[in-house]
C-alpha cells in the first residue's frame, strides 16, 4: 500500500527535466501549448524556459498576433542554438529592437522567415547576413523595407543561400537581383513576383548563374520574358509562375511543358474549354488524343 501511495504522489515535474521532459515530451508540443504551460506555475515556467533555451525551431506563425513582444524577448533570451525562426503573423509588433538580439546570439540559423514583418528595417536583414553565414532559406515576402544595399550584404555573406522569397519587395531593381544571382549560385528557389522594377535583364542573369534553379516565380511583371534562356540554362526547373506576365508566348512555354515543368498558365485549349464552360454552362467532350 505504501508503494502504491508513493506512485500516486509522482508528478510530471518529478521526471528528469532535460533528459526526459525536454527531449521526449515537450518537443512534440506546439508552441501555443508551451506558452499556455508557462502560465500554470513557476515550476512550469522554469521548465519551459529550459526547453526554449535548447529548442532549434521557433515558429510563431500560429500564435504571432497573440504573443506580447515582451514574451518573445523573454522566451528566447537564453537560446543560442536556433536553426529555424519563423516570424509570420508578427507584423503588428516585431521590430528591430526585439529581433536583433535574437539574431546576434543565434549564428547557426539556417531558415528565417520574416514574411510581412513591415515594422522591421534593413538593419534586420543586414544583421541576418552578418550573423548567419550558413543561412539557406530566407522569406522576405511583402517586406518593402528590403533595399539594394541590404540584399547585397546578404549576397556577400550568405553564398550558400538555397531559397529566397522577395515577393513584393518593390524597392529592388535589376541590379540587386543580378548581384544576388552572381553571388548565390546554389539558389534553387527564387520569387521576385509583384515587382514591376524587375525586367528581362535579371530574369536572364538569374537563369545563367543559378543553373540548379527548381522554382522560379515572377508574377505581374510587365516584361518580355526570356523563357528560352530559362529553359536552356535551368534543366532542373520544376515550377514556373508567370501568370499575369505580359508577352508570354505559348511557344516559349511549350519548351518547358515538354519537360513537365509545372506552370501556372493553362495551355490554350484548356483555357478555351474553361471559357466555353463559363459561357454555356458545360464543356463539350473533346478527344485530346486526336
Amino acid at each position: 500500500m505504501d508503494e502504491d501511495a508513493e506512485v500516486r504522489k509522482c508528478h510530471l515535474l518529478d521526471l528528469p527535466w532535460e533528459d526526459v521532459l525536454v527531449q521526449h515530451i515537450l518537443c512534440y508540443l506546439p508552441l501555443r501549448h508551451l506558452v499556455s504551460l508557462q502560465r500554470v506555475s513557476k515550476q512550469f515556467h522554469s521548465l519551459i524556459q529550459v526547453y526554449l533555451a535548447k529548442c532549434r525551431t521557433f515558429d510563431l506563425s500560429q500564435i504571432g498576433p497573440c504573443i506580447p513582444k515582451e514574451a518573445f524577448c523573454s522566451m528566447l533570451k537564453d537560446n543560442k542554438v536556433l536553426q529555424t525562426l519563423s516570424l509570420q503573423n508578427c507584423s503588428d509588433w516585431v521590430t528591430d529592437k526585439e529581433l536583433l538580439p535574437v539574431i546576434s546570439q543565434n549564428q547557426h540559423l539556417l531558415r528565417v522567415d520574416m514574411k510581412g514583418c513591415v515594422r522591421l528595417t534593413r538593419h534586420s536583414l543586414v544583421a541576418v547576413s552578418l550573423s548567419c553565414r550558413h543561412l539557406q532559406h530566407l522569406g522576405l515576402a511583402h517586406c518593402e523595407w528590403v533595399d539594394s544595399l541590404s540584399l547585397r550584404s546578404l549576397a556577400d555573406h550568405c553564398g550558400g543561400l538555397q531559397s529566397i522569397d522577395l515577393t513584393a519587395c518593390r524597392q529592388l531593381k535589376d541590379d540587386a537581383i543580378c548581384y544576388l544571382a552572381k553571388k548565390c549560385h546554389e539558389l534553387r528557389s527564387l520569387s521576385v513576383a509583384v515587382n514591376a522594377n524587375v525586367t528581362d535583364e535579371s530574369v536572364e542573369e538569374v537563369a545563367k548563374n543559378c543553373r540548379g534553379l527548381e522554382q522560379y516565380h515572377f508574377i505581374t511583371l510587365d516584361i518580355t520574358l526570356y523563357l528560352e534562356t530559362v529553359a536552356e540554362y535551368c534543366p532542373k526547373l520544376q515550377s514556373l509562375k508567370v501568370n499575369h506576365c505580359h508577352n508570354v508566348t505559348e511557344s516559349s512555354l511549350d519548351l518547358l511543358r515538354k519537360r513537365n515543368v509545372e506552370i501556372d498558365v493553362e495551355p490554350p485549349l484548356q483555357r478555351a474549354l474553361v471559357l466555353l464552360q463559363d459561357v454555356v454552362g458545360f464543356a463539350p467532350f473533346i478527344n485530346l488524343q486526336i
